[in-house]
């Protein structure tokens, strides 16, 4: 139908308008809303990492947990970390380092 402007119009229908606003409305909510679903998985993205890093540091603190039994009650252990880690001898003992080429 044209008008005597030469502009056309398209009429309007409770069904497109229905759709058209379904449309909005999700779109709204998926990208937009503060509980948006993009918001959601990034969220639940997040709450994964957490729980993974959570489980390493648990391991890691079992991991010590019994280091500091082994350091409290075996003297070999003390004895093996004192000489990897600090270079510790005892008296009248050569110790020799080897370090690998870079």
């Amino acid at each position: 139908m044209a008008r005597s402007g030469g502009s056309y119009a398209l009429p309007l229908s409770w069904p497109g308008l229905l759709i058209g606003l379904i449309v909005l409305v999700f779109i709204w909510v998926a990208f937009f809303d503060s509980h948006s679903l993009w918001r959601y998985w990034e969220l639940k993205r997040q709450h994964r990492y957490l729980i993974r890093s959570n489980q390493e540091l648990r391991a890691e603190i079992a991991r010590l947990q019994q280091e500091i039994v082994l350091l409290r009650r075996d003297p070999r252990t003390i004895e093996r970390i004192a000489r990897e880690q600090y270079g510790m001898r005892r008296p009248g003992e050569t110790v020799y380092r080897l370090v690998p080429r870079p």
